[in-house]
């Protein structure tokens, strides 16, 4: 099947086009001056009625007047539902993953929303994953999926960014560890303005599900995809643009025999378009489920090539 025609099947699966942006409505809560940057805690508008919780890390220096590139981080799952962007912005959660805040002293422009069912996104009435399970059946029989929601407030955290004076709009980039990463190539295809990504320890594909009878998060499931092809493909749509994946060798969720099918399929995309040097990939070994130094090194190197000697 060909990219344009995978393209549209994966849409349909989805859930079908996104509706027209309504006004953001953005609100800021709360900005309080921290180490080398200012933390701000914001709302915006992803659909009429459904604000996303975020935070905004603004670099010491960086103005309407001296703008700064900006990356997108999307935190992970790891069945911690009271965590979400609070981990990648530095209040809370395991100081591997303070990556916004890592980012923010680099001088980029750093956003950090709250996924659904995470953090301030949870129903009081339902505890912990309940929630989340009953959002993923509730898209499900409306004819969508959670990959859909998921890229519609992405690309309305690109919006975002967009209108920050701060941020200089043609160098956005987004990263994201475990169900991040999953967030990262869902968004990828459908949002041109990120000009550079990188994934962290996460593409686990429909053949490996079902090889080792995996239990994912929901974005990974895009219902009736797997008649027309797998999660690398929607990797592959992201081509030409610039790409880093990283990867553990023995990672369980992401298992390794998958994982190395599917780069080939990615770099196979990138090759078609001429673009080969824009996808790049690092498969750690003797490492599982986690953001080692050399895996941030190869995100901090990405971002520092394709955002700001951009």
């Amino acid at each position: 099947m060909n990219p344009t025609e995978f393209r549209s099947r994966l849409l349909a699966c989805l859930g079908g086009p996104w509706p027209d942006p309504p006004p953001l409505r953005p609100v800021l809560r709360q900005s309080t001056q921290q180490n080398g940057y200012r933390l701000e805690s914001v709302t915006y508008e992803a659909e009429p009625g459904d604000p996303i919780p975020a935070l905004v890390l603004i670099p010491d220096g960086v103005s309407a007047s001296h703008p700064a590139p900006a990356v997108a981080v999307w935190h992970q799952h790891n069945g911690q539902w009271q965590l979400g962007k609070s981990e990648p912005a530095g209040l809370a959660g395991k100081p591997m993953h303070h990556t916004g805040v890592a980012l923010a002293r680099e001088g980029y422009v750093v956003l950090c929303p709250d996924a659904l069912c995470f953090e301030e996104r949870q129903a009081p009435q339902l505890k912990a994953g309940d929630f989340e399970r009953y959002e993923f059946l509730r898209y499900v029989v409306a004819g969508k999926c959670m990959a859909w929601k998921n890229i519609l407030d992405m690309r309305r955290a690109v919006d975002y960014l967009c209108s920050r004076p701060e941020v200089q709009p043609q160098r956005i980039g987004c990263y994201g560890h475990s169900m991040g990463a999953t967030h990262t190539w869902l968004v990828g295809p459908w949002e041109p303005r990120l000009r550079c990504l990188v994934g962290n320890c996460c593409l686990p594909t429909y053949q490996a599900i079902h090889r080792h009878h995996l239990i994912h998060c929901f974005p990974n499931f895009v219902p009736g995809l797997f008649a027309f092809g797998d999660t690398p493909d929607i990797v592959a749509l992201i081509a030409p643009r610039p790409l880093h994946l990283n990867f553990g060798e023995l990672d369980a969720g992401s298992p390794i025999q998958e994982v190395r099918a599917g780069i080939e399929r990615i770099a196979a995309a990138y090759a078609e378009q001429n673009a080969s040097a824009q996808f790049s990939c690092f498969i750690e070994p003797h490492t599982g489920h986690v953001l080692s130094d050399a895996m941030w090194q190869k995100a901090r190197d990405w971002f520092a090539r394709h955002l700001r000697a951009a």
